[in-house]
């Protein structure tokens, strides 16, 4: 069965900060030889060896000294920069890395930058203890977007590109991560300019409080394997993948449970397509979604339950949804699956509020918001119906079970 082995980093822009300072050293060098150029020229070298860069910018502007030379200002410029101004790690990095490290995955650097400045960087930040392989274009025939780079580092840490997931902050770096067939996560950082992150796997925006199953859950959703929410007494409630989907209708057409829910399509092939286009793009996107709750007894499906984003009343909240197979109903199936989302929820998410919009005539589901600590809090009309408001903060719904014990 696979696993996943490896995590590969890219360097700048990733675990340090360095754009805008190779950025500024490299317009010293070409001011230097008149080169009228700007941030925006150098955007274009993000991702990519600072020889390539030499190359190109020498046949931009038809300067008479050679690529080597070249080079070697723009190295030591950047190594002068660096002196002054030391290695910005961006926030978070530094934390994450033993975590992740600690979980027995191998982690690699795949950096564009050269040996030395790759070595200079892990020493000075205190975690070069945590790499099993430090990799640079240097030492391949085609850089980034080119996949050398990234094949390399599987082959140092002995995976296939099955079992591991780079993190790239480049347009450069996700089309070579791509080109060498592994799992990517795009890294949005606003100091690398315009950068095209839209074919990675799941978009990045801060390293701080990420834990290690993030990264496993990526992976898992890559290689189209579900992700486990909760295992309960009597569920398991799990992501749901396009195999489940024929399950799921005769839920929806249950004439108890469709009457408490909207925008079900009477047509069974447009209902299906609906539902793997759900599965395809809001579980990775979000991290969470409706997620299928399945009977440990039978192993069949029930039903769903999970959290959405919803504009209710005017305010952007995270909403509770669930239903369940009308045969499961008066076994305590709903709290059971509720409680596995909102201790997911806490936990997992470091989501705190959620509300519930109940209809007033689902007796069953006010009972059940009641039971789950839910306070109600206004009346209000949703999508045409008599409503309840729920509303339940986990953090304080934690820290009174704390002083009950």
């Amino acid at each position: 069965m696979r696993t996943l082995k490896a995590i590969i980093f890219d360097m700048d822009g990733v675990i340090i900060d360095s754009e805008p300072q190779h950025g500024r050293a490299a317009l010293k060098v070409l001011h230097k030889y008149g080169v009228d150029a700007d941030m925006s020229y150098h955007e274009q070298f993000i991702g990519s060896s600072t020889a390539n860069m030499a190359q190109k910018v020498i046949s931009d502007f038809s300067l008479s000294l050679s690529p080597e030379e070249l080079l070697a200002e723009l190295n030591q410029a950047k190594r002068e920069i660096h002196k002054e101004e030391g290695y910005p790690s961006l926030p978070g990095i530094c934390e994450l890395i033993p975590k992740l490290a600690a979980s027995g995955w191998k982690l690699a650097i795949a950096s564009s930058s050269n040996p030395a400045e790759i070595n200079a960087v892990v020493s000075s930040l205190g975690i070069r203890k945590y790499f099993d392989q430090l990799v640079s274009s240097s030492n391949v025939a085609h850089p980034k977007p080119a996949p050398d780079t990234f094949q390399l580092a599987l082959k140092k840490l002995g995976v296939s590109a099955e079992e591991a997931i780079v993190v790239e902050d480049s347009s450069y770096g996700v089309e070579a991560a791509i080109a060498a067939g592994i799992a990517c996560v795009g890294y949005d950082n606003p100091h690398s300019g315009k950068q095209d992150l839209s074919r990675a796997d799941v978009l990045l925006e801060s390293f701080e409080g990420l834990t290690p199953s993030f990264f496993l859950h990526v992976w898992q959703r890559k290689q189209k394997i579900p992700v486990t929410i909760a295992n309960t007494r009597r569920l398991i409630i799990r992501e749901l993948t396009v195999a489940d989907i024929p399950d799921l209708y005769p839920i929806y057409k249950d004439p108890e449970v469709a009457k408490f829910i909207d925008d079900i399509d009477d047509y069974k092939e447009m209902e299906m397509a609906k539902q793997a286009a759900y599965i395809r793009n809001v579980y990775n996107f979000y991290g969470y979604g409706l997620w299928g709750v399945f009977s440990k007894t039978s192993g069949g499906l029930i039903g769903r339950c999970g959290i959405e984003n919803h504009v209710v009343d005017g305010q952007d909240e995270i909403m509770l949804s669930y239903l369940l197979d009308s045969n499961h109903w008066g076994y305590g199936y709903a709290l059971e699956c509720c409680r596995a989302v909102f201790q997911y929820a806490y936990q997992a998410l470091d989501i705190d509020n959620i509300v519930a919009v109940i209809d007033k005539e689902n007796v069953r589901s006010l009972h059940t918001a009641k039971n789950l600590g839910m306070k109600p809090e206004k009346d209000l009309i949703y999508k045409n119906r008599d409503a309840v408001l729920y509303r339940i903060h986990l953090t304080e719904e934690s820290s009174q079970k704390g002083k009950n014990r």
